[in-house]
């Protein structure tokens, strides 16, 4: 009973202090708001019951403390950082505003988790702001504002995160791929595939899961041209996506490489075809397994074949 009273008598106070927050000036509003944040970003146990209805307090404040929490991005505590973040949440739309606001910033860190939080919210009117800053000099703003676009889902995005597909560094190519699927871009199919040969192994990955959103047919065409790729990583993960779509035409495909003088690029096929394929009722076992002569490629399909039974 007292921990309840205790309780009661905490959010009270708080909301005195909301309350009388509008009637002083921007210099006592900001401490107001000090006092707040305090509570809502301590890690100490004697605070965790007033944390939540603290951000609470902060975030029925509406637009007008935005800009204030924006500046607290600045924070190398990961603990504050999500502090705000939860805050931003609470505020919904009504921060959008702000928030783009923020983009101007001249801290890149704090202009990277702007675009995050704007991601999160998913409002389509940041979207034409977070690709003004696509091409920022800091990577990480820019990887932040790709996958902010992809989250958001708005068409008008596609060109900009298409064009990230080359950037010059790897998480941010990631990041582009994701958005990519995310958009259901097929004008990018085309650049997704040569992504399966990328030399970070996180875009050449997350490209496989984004050609499995885009039309089916157009992949499988592309891959067609791509399957005897001088790029092993591509090659190999072409049959992965085959494997995964697994239409007939796909299978026509993955069935050639099965021939490939190129024991690995058998082994890549073979276990495409099984994914694919699991019961054998295209009969097309008998050229992939029985006519495999190397005894590691054999074994490989062996173990795809034994862990399709399991599934079933």
């Amino acid at each position: 009973m007292l921990n309840v009273i205790a309780k009661v008598s905490m959010l009270s106070v708080l909301l005195v202090i909301v309350l009388t927050v509008n009637g002083q000036s921007q210099t006592s509003f900001e401490r107001r708001l000090d006092s707040l944040y305090v509570i809502a970003s301590s890690a100490e146990i004697h605070y965790q019951d007033e944390r939540e209805p603290a951000m609470d307090a902060i975030a029925a404040q509406g637009a007008r403390a935005v800009p204030y929490l924006v500046d607290k991005f600045a924070t190398r505590s990961a603990w504050e950082k999500w502090t705000v973040f939860w805050i931003l949440q609470r505020i919904d739309s009504l921060a959008v505003p702000g928030l783009i606001d923020g983009l101007d910033q001249p801290d890149h860190m704090v202009v990277a988790r702007v675009c995050w939080t704007l991601g999160d919210i998913g409002h389509p009117t940041a979207v034409e702001p977070l690709i003004g800053v696509c091409q920022n000099k800091a990577w990480q703003v820019r990887d932040e504002a790709i996958r902010a676009l992809g989250r958001i889902g708005n068409d008008e995005a596609a060109d900009m995160v298409v064009s990230a597909l080359q950037d010059t560094i790897g998480q941010v190519r990631k990041s582009a791929v994701v958005a990519c699927g995310q958009l259901q871009t097929n004008d990018a199919v085309t650049e997704l595939v040569h992504t399966l040969g990328d030399e970070f192994y996180g875009a050449r990955l997350m490209a496989v899961n984004s050609l499995l959103q885009l039309d089916t047919v157009t992949v499988v065409q592309v891959l067609a041209d791509s399957l005897n790729s001088a790029n092993e990583q591509l090659s190999d993960l072409a049959c992965q996506v085959l494997g995964e779509i697994g239409t007939d035409d796909a299978m026509v495909l993955l069935l050639g490489q099965t021939a490939s003088s190129d024991p690995d690029r058998r082994a890549h096929a073979a276990v495409a075809l099984v994914k694919a394929d699991p019961l054998d009722n295209c009969g097309f076992r008998q050229n992939y397994y029985d006519d495999e002569t190397d005894r590691l490629v054999r074994l490989k399909i062996e173990a795809a074949i034994d862990l399709a039974n399991d599934e079933e």
